[in-house]
């Protein structure tokens, strides 16, 4: 009987000892098949590491903007790089920046035969409101509205002009203040936004406008509709040009908030990294 307790007894710690050993192989197992998981995956990590980083410094670095309108005919069609990290695209000799806003300031110019690409109503003026961007025609309608719901009225007096009627209005300006003053409130030919299509001009046009109801209900309310006040008051440096309160530049309701700038609007060159200099 005690041979058979003791042949028992033999036989479980037999079985305890086999099961230590398996659990501790396991581990062993575990912990390598671990170490090496860690190092594939260290090995990974690194190898994608390095060909990020090949991408980037293969990734050709672009020329700088071009600060003022002769570099801007000298650097030519080309992708280019603003302060602010912005790509501005020349093409054809229109100037684009964050893809698809069109700039047209004292730098960018637009070619002499340029029409607005999508204009509410297509005409051969070289003058016409008509001749607005279809968009921004659309949206000024829907303001224009609003507006009249509270018993404001605010109208479009010059929208679209040609090269040749930008020429006409320069010029008498330079006979009457001189080429310096003109320059603070007046686009040479081939470098007035009017000419895009996407800008326009309301009611009186000049600074009486700005305190009237409708002039400071403008301000406040048209970054809603996609407008910006394309020059800022105190924004004269970066725009090269005087504050116009009455000059709406249509960008869209996703930029014109961001412009808004919660009342302190932002001009178009301080947003992207821009000059407006001849």
């Amino acid at each position: 009987m005690a041979r058979k307790r003791k042949r028992k007894l033999k036989k479980k710690v037999k079985i305890v000892f086999i099961i230590i050993i398996l659990i501790v192989l396991g581990g062993a197992i575990s912990f390598m098949l671990s170490n090496k998981d860690s190092k594939v995956l260290k090995n990974t990590k690194k190898k994608t590491e390095e060909k990020t980083k090949k991408v980037i410094e293969e990734k050709p670095k672009l020329n700088k903007a071009p600060t003022n309108s002769e570099e801007a005919k000298k650097f030519g069609d080309g992708e280019y790089e603003t302060t602010k990290g912005y790509t501005l695209k020349i093409e054809n000799g229109i100037t684009y920046v964050d893809n698809n806003i069109l700039i047209v300031n004292k730098t960018y110019g637009l070619p002499e035969d340029y029409k607005p690409l999508n204009p509410y109503n297509e005409t051969n003026s070289d003058w016409s409101i008509e001749m607005i961007d279809k968009d921004a025609m659309n949206a000024f309608k829907s303001m224009q509205s609003d507006a009249a719901a509270l018993n404001l009225n605010i109208y479009i007096s010059s929208g679209y002009r040609g090269y040749n009627s930008q020429k006409r209005i320069y010029e008498n300006y330079v006979l009457k203040d001189g080429k310096d003053a003109a320059d603070t409130y007046s686009a040479r030919p081939g470098y007035s936004e009017h000419q895009s299509g996407l800008c326009f001009d309301l009611n009186s046009v000049n600074d009486s406008f700005t305190n009237t109801n409708e002039g400071k209900w403008v301000n406040d309310n048209a970054y809603l509709y996609g407008f910006t006040i394309r020059f800022p008051k105190g924004k004269e440096t970066e725009t090269g040009y005087q504050y116009e309160s009455w000059h709406l530049r249509y960008v869209g309701k996703e930029l014109a908030e961001k412009l808004y700038n919660k009342g302190d609007w932002l001009s178009l060159e301080d947003y992207y990294g821009l000059t407006s200099k001849y």
